[in-house]
């Protein structure tokens, strides 16, 4: 532990412990405790689904709803841990925490190019950010966190093909409160956070104030610092401004700072490499394979330094226009920046990594966003009517420094050839021919502008029937510059293509070494020269590409109410993902010239994904409104599907022709007659696929599959209970479940990365206060240490091995909270 980390953490430990000094309850404390004696009702779950706040069973969407309390019984901080409350939905993270990709009925985006956009939009207080990674943080204060399943583009725009991660925190307060909290976890995990609201000018200007820092050491076990750490520190603050009682004005600014090691991964199958390895680096990977031992062989460094700050503001003001209809400005500029290494081949072998925080040129990746979004809403007795625009731009500059080699690169791959090393006839025994340090050293730089305009519409026909209809037009340009290199010029390529072309016909005692005409193999020239040791890539210097978009998509629904309990809806959506560009390096992987390098490819362009989705559902409230019971078929049909695969060397984009979802999602919230107990939950039945129609070019595994990270079945569900202990104190206890049927976790579906069923358990008991002065909490992640496959993926450079990044072990402590 740092020091200067300690006496942050020290000092945020302070200040909890003096709030919790004060004696007097607030009367939001009272407010609270007066409400727990009352009858729950589903009434009280309000969503803003369709930017007007509703009840939830008013609302023809398929929503889970999860509010504070339900977030804090679950162990929820980020959306990563949101996967625990949301059935359908799953979250993984590869190789940085800032890989981090949502996926909801089995449709997502593989997240390690930064190239492709999002399929499930993440949007926190109404700002939308540009990747599910760069909204990877500490969830602060949240009010509410809304999963929005299927196309959502009508209202929140592009890149919502699959749903929308929609987050609500706590505004500031006119009235003075505080809140504070310390937890310890195994690991030697310390944390302690502190909020503070209250008036600054009585009844007209107000602040909320939150800050956190966390740290623990790694859950892999490494030969140095572990990894899959946690360190960070995070504030937030609001001013919220009143001058009136028709205008509100919300001005937020916030800063994250991340230094953590992260993703470790494991060996799953050893191929004829491993022998390799091992020879080079005695006891370098785990032989055979040990998933359960959580022990990750890395020799290079996975330290990043990530860096994310905003500024937004938002008005709010009920205008004297059209019956005093709603206008919403929220202008936001965020930018993010992620700094660091890593170790590419996951071995002690010093054979690749990624350049980092050690090294003069460090790899980056950096977004900077600009958004603006207008919004005028009103309603009449049968119409509720929202117009608005939305303007952004994005810049993103992407350094890559992947395949850097390391000191052992070149006696690893002559043995890989299988000594066969006429390729570097006469080089020296040292194996300068590559050397460490040097490698790829390429830099995009993205610029991104897209404009929509968008109206949604709900008229009451009759008291029991709304028809609501929805359009959005956008469009959308990119212009993307790339500069390749390598620092050495690929010396290493240009080398072994020319003894291919002098030694001439094949090689006797190898002929996969060289081919007749002097050219090399197709396996040693993927080794050698693949995309990152092309020399022809530098030669291009600057690489300019461009493309526009204008799509037209919109919704239209239909919602009949039989009576106070039963809601019925069908509707139709149509939703667009913007294309792009692979933000990688192509080229074929034959030679076909003796002598020279594959030319590489210049047009890297995607087309964008378009969906057609098709739902019919019933909204249930039962049992005098203490049971919610939804149920909703689904049928999605994609266009064009955006899928990102790596094979061990590169990542590669193809437009997938047609994918489909489909299948039936189910949530339930009881309030029992069990005083203060509850329960809810959910099943997402998705039969997501591609069909048998599906190029086999795409690999052969592909036609008739199911989608990776889609399992056939998931289901959550969540049970709580809160009764008095004494006079002066009360109890609550807390377990949710999240179980998932087998999937698949590699975009090529090798049956290799098939993950079975399994089942993560979180529990939470707690005791404190009636009037909620304290609190203490004894709390287990995963309590059953269920070991399972996040994505499992070809070990680079290492064919015929795979590796996988693990979801996170079990984790146990205790939380002491102070409200006043």
């Amino acid at each position: 532990m740092s020091k200067t980390r300690y006496l942050c953490g020290g000092s945020l430990l302070a200040a909890t412990l003096s709030l919790g000094a004060f004696q007097p309850a607030t009367a939001q404390s009272a407010n609270q405790a007066a409400s727990q004696q009352e009858p729950r009702t589903i009434d009280e779950v309000v969503v803003t689904a369709q930017m007007r706040e509703q009840s939830l069973q008013d609302v023809p969407i398929v929503v889970t709803s999860v509010n504070a309390q339900q977030l804090r019984d679950a162990g929820i901080r980020d959306i990563k841990d949101l996967t625990i409350a949301a059935p359908g939905l799953t979250v993984t993270s590869t190789s940085s925490a800032a890989i981090t990709t949502a996926r909801i009925r089995g449709i997502g985006t593989v997240g390690d190019n930064p190239g492709l956009e999002s399929s499930v939009g993440v949007v926190i207080d109404g700002v939308y950010r540009p990747r599910n990674g760069v909204a990877f943080s500490d969830l602060g204060e949240p009010e509410r966190i809304e999963v929005l399943k299927g196309p959502q583009g009508t209202l929140f725009g592009k890149n919502t093909t699959a749903g929308v991660i929609n987050i609500i925190t706590k505004r500031p307060e006119m009235a003075l409160a505080a809140d504070s909290e310390v937890t310890v976890s195994n690991y030697d995990g310390f944390g302690a956070s502190l909020g503070v609201t209250g008036p600054i000018v009585a009844d007209q200007v107000a602040a909320r104030l939150y800050v956190a820092a966390r740290e623990r050491d790694g859950v892999y076990k490494s030969a140095g610092p572990d990894n899959n750490d946690q360190d960070f520190y995070t504030g937030r603050l609001q001013v919220l401004f009143e001058p009136s009682a028709t205008l509100q004005v919300n001005v937020a600014a916030d800063y994250t700072r991340r230094d953590e090691r992260c993703c470790g991964a494991v060996q799953i199958f050893n191929g004829s490499t491993a022998a390799i390895i091992t020879a080079l680096a005695p006891g370098g990977l785990a032989s055979p394979p040990d998933v359960d031992a959580f022990r990750d062989y890395s020799n290079r460094s996975f330290k990043k330094k990530i860096t994310d700050k905003g500024l937004s503001a938002q008005v709010d003001w009920e205008t004297p226009w059209l019956g005093g209809a709603r206008l919403t400005s929220i202008t936001a500029y965020r930018k993010w920046r992620q700094q660091g290494g890593t170790d590419v081949d996951w071995t002690s072998a010093d054979v690749l990594y990624t350049a980092g925080l050690e090294d003069a040129d460090p790899a980056y990746t950096q977004f900077k966003t600009f958004t603006q979004e207008v919004r005028l809403a009103g309603d009449t007795e049968r119409l509720n009517w929202l117009v608005g625009a939305f303007y952004s731009k994005e810049d993103l500059d992407l350094h890559v420094r992947t395949v850097t080699y390391g000191t052992q690169f070149e006696p690893y791959l002559s043995a890989l050839l299988g000594g066969q090393l006429p390729l570097f006839t006469g080089r020296p025994a040292n194996g300068s021919t590559f050397v460490a340090g040097n490698g790829q050293n390429d830099l995009y730089q993205q610029e991104e502008q897209g404009f929509a305009l968008f109206t949604n519409n709900s008229f009451k026909l009759t008291e029991a029937l709304e028809l609501t209809v929805g359009a959005r037009y956008t469009w959308e340009e990119k212009d993307l510059d790339t500069f390749w290199s390598n620092t050495d010029g690929g010396v290493g390529c240009a080398t072994a293509l020319a003894r291919a072309a002098v030694i001439g016909g094949p090689v006797p005692a190898s002929g996969a070494l060289i081919r007749a005409g002097g050219l090399l193999g197709s396996g040693p020239y993927q080794l050698i020269c693949a995309a990152s040791g092309n020399p022809r890539f530098g030669q291009i210097g600057r690489n300019a590409q461009s493309l526009d978009e204008e799509k037209f998509t919109g919704t239209v629904k239909a919602a009949y109410r039989f009576n106070e309990q039963v809601l019925a809806y069908a509707s139709y959506a149509r939703g667009y993902k913007a294309g792009g560009f692979n933000l990688d390096r192509i080229a074929s992987t034959v030679q076909t010239v003796a002598g020279q390098a594959t030319a590489p490819v210049l047009d890297t362009s995607f087309a964008p994904e378009m969906v057609d989705s098709y739902e019919i559902g019933f909204k249930n409230t039962l049992l005098n409104r203490s049971l919610l019971l939804n149920a909703t078929g689904f049928w999605q049909d994609y266009s064009d599907f955006q899928l990102n695969a790596f094979n061990g060397l590169v990542f590669t984009v193809t437009s997938v022709p047609k994918v489909v979802s489909k299948g039936v999602d189910m949530d339930f919230l009881w309030f029992t007659p069990v005083d203060g107990l509850t329960l809810n939950g959910g099943v997402t039945y998705a039969q997501t696929y591609y069909p048998n129609s599906t190029p086999v070019a795409l690999g052969g595994n592909v036609p008739g599959s199911r989608l990776s990270l889609a399992p056939l079945w998931s289901g959550s569900v969540g049970v709580t209970y809160q009764r008095d202990l004494t006079d002066d104190l009360t109890g609550r206890f807390a377990v949710n479940a999240k179980s998932v049927s087998s999937y698949n976790t590699g975009s090529d579906l090798n049956p290799i990365k098939n993950q079975p069923g399994y089942t993560v358990v979180n529990a939470r008991v707690s005791v404190g206060s009636k009037d909620e002065r304290w609190t203490l909490e004894a709390w287990g992640q995963n309590i059953f240490d269920e070991v399972y496959y996040q994505v499992a993926f070809d070990a680079p450079f290492q064919p015929g091995s795979f590796n996988a990044f693990l979801g996170q072990p079990r984790t146990y402590g205790l939380t002491l909270r102070f409200a006043y």
